[in-house]
């Protein structure tokens, strides 16, 4: 029978990895990843998890490992979280060119320079072509399904390609919430026993990752996209069961107060709370805003979006990463592209640049925003992208 329970995040993430019967995790700790591998390295010893747990020196190593693990045919895990992602950069290309279906845990935190623990997107958004499925989560609850999630579509031969679950760091991982913990033949029921579509058996040897010169190396890479443009239908599909099974529903694109409203936030992570909070208190004054939360960031749902904004005059697309020199934040370029590819041009587009290095985002800076794109929009101003709240 499920439980629910007070647990921080990290906590219950691990909780979550436990009850997919992980088979090996591979991790080197760093802030603010570090309590969910911890916990893992808790379960391992103390006989709850019967599974691998490979320290390692760097997290390079660490997907390395993931890499070799999962080859051999075990369901495989790790974390990771600014520096630490950006030094497995190399590995996570592999991982996914591969089709080897690795789960990692990403604690969002900003990258270096100057050197900051806090959450942003930076170090997700240094990786969003890496060809893994990658979701967001606003909350605890959310982590530990997705997680789950991440798993049944990772593993699935639909797909076979690595997942990641994104999570704010700090104002998700190190806090604690009520959530509910699923039983664990409910979990089964949801996740079966991995069965690899390849796997490195001394019986039958074979090779994986060999080269792949100039008269291969295109035709890969189109596999390699087209599976990961063909996920998006098993990811909603699994979202339908994990609704079934565990009675929480997700979509790859979700709403609120959005079918009257004229003006729309998009945000990704924790801050779609917030965003909704600030919401209330501007319909209760009247303004017509709502919010267009993206969970599933790659492969990116364009279905869903258009649907979803396609009845306001004017989007404000939250970012919280910088893409130094480019036209837009990444995910406004995202978004901006889309639109254009699709002749969308009635809706005016605000990118600000938000939460960089763990700065609050509280609902009045929500609700100075809309106020400040409102008029940017009615003046004319050109559709511009700027990092909002700097000290001058």
């Amino acid at each position: 029978m499920a439980q629910r329970v007070g647990i921080e995040v990290s906590l219950a993430c691990a909780e979550a990895v436990k009850l997919a019967r992980t088979d090996v995790v591979s991790a080197y700790p760093i802030t603010p990843q570090t309590h969910i591998v911890e916990h893992l390295a808790e379960l391992v010893a103390n006989g709850e998890l019967e599974a691998d747990f490979i320290p390692v020196e760097s997290e390079h190593s660490a997907m390395s490992a993931c890499i070799g693990s999962v080859a051999a045919g075990a369901r495989t895990f790790t974390s990771s979280s600014a520096q630490g992602l950006a030094l497995m950069h190399e590995m996570l290309f592999i991982a996914s060119a591969m089709r080897l279906p690795v789960v990692m845990a990403v604690a969002n935190r900003a990258l270096s320079g100057p050197l900051n623990i806090w959450n942003d997107h930076s170090d997700i958004m240094a990786e969003r072509d890496i060809g893994w499925v990658q979701t967001f989560a606003e909350n605890g609850q959310e982590v530990v399904d997705l997680t789950l999630h991440a798993f049944k579509v990772a593993e699935d031969p639909r797909v076979s390609l690595p997942t990641a679950i994104n999570m704010d760091g700090f104002i998700l991982t190190h806090v604690i919430e009520s959530i509910e913990l699923p039983d664990q033949k409910d979990v089964d029921a949801y996740l079966p026993p991995f069965k690899p579509l390849q796997i490195l058996d001394p019986g039958r040897p074979r090779s994986l990752g060999v080269v792949g010169g100039p008269e291969i190396y295109t035709e890969a890479r189109k596999a390699e996209t087209v599976a990961l443009e063909n996920a998006y239908a098993v990811v909603t599909e699994h979202f339908e069961g994990l609704r079934k099974q565990f009675g929480r529903a997700y979509k790859p694109v979700e709403t609120y107060k959005s079918e009257d409203a004229e003006v729309l936030f998009i945000t990704m992570g924790s801050l779609g709370q917030t965003c909704m909070s600030a919401v209330d208190e501007m319909r209760a004054a009247g303004r017509k805003a709502g919010v267009v939360r993206i969970r599933l960031w790659r492969p990116f749902p364009a279905g869903d979006f258009i649907d979803a904004v396609k009845g306001a005059r004017q989007i404000i697309v939250c970012d919280r990463a910088i893409s130094p020199g480019a036209c837009a934040a990444p995910v406004g370029a995202e978004i901006k592209s889309l639109l254009f590819n699709r002749k969308i041009n009635n809706i005016y587009v605000s990118n600000p640049i938000i939460g960089l290095g763990g700065r609050d985002v509280t609902r009045q800076f929500f609700k100075d925003i809309y106020a400040q794109a409102v008029k940017d929009a009615a003046s004319g101003k050109p559709m511009a992208t700027e990092i909002m709240g700097v000290k001058e």
